[in-house]
């Protein structure tokens, strides 16, 4: 099987899982950990340009198990994650993945998170090498291990 669809099956299958649990996945620490973790993989090569912001945007307005949320809510959270992001990468990283911590008190609703940010990772087609680091370094936030999810 080629990479490509290695990683569009892998994509699909957590999206998969992700709405089996929809209902479990309400909380606030999930909503920001999600928002945390999509700004995260959208800037996970240290920059963001506007075209990338805005399909992440519109992968977290039309992804089903977001909509338990307000969608301008998500959208204004995940832009200040991006916004701390792009004014210091270092910096806005370690507030970033701080948010994304807070979700570990859950383990449903971590292993949701780091589903959220492999389904965005992978909906270009191309989870790559910089976006699978800061997935991984979100599962050690979350004490997950990092194989469970092919990481």
């Amino acid at each position: 099987m080629a990479l490509w669809d290695r990683i569009k099956e892998s994509a699909s299958s957590m999206q998969a899982q992700l709405e089996a649990k929809k209902n479990d996945l309400k909380s606030g620490s999930f909503r920001d950990a999600s928002m945390a973790m999509c700004a995260l993989v959208a800037a996970a090569d240290g920059s963001i340009d506007p075209s990338e912001r805005q399909r992440v945007a519109t992968l977290i307005s039309t992804n089903d198990v977001l909509r338990n949320f307000p969608a301008d809510d998500l959208q204004r959270r995940f832009n200040a994650y991006v916004d701390q992001l792009t004014a210091d990468f270092a910096f806005g990283k370690v507030s970033v993945v701080q948010e994304i911590a807070k979700a570990k008190k859950k383990p449903a609703e971590a292993r949701a998170v780091i589903q959220i940010g492999i389904v965005i990772g992978g909906a270009d087609g191309d989870f790559d090498p910089s976006e699978q680091a800061v997935v991984r370094e979100a599962c050690f936030a979350l004490d997950l291990p990092p194989h469970e999810f092919d990481l």
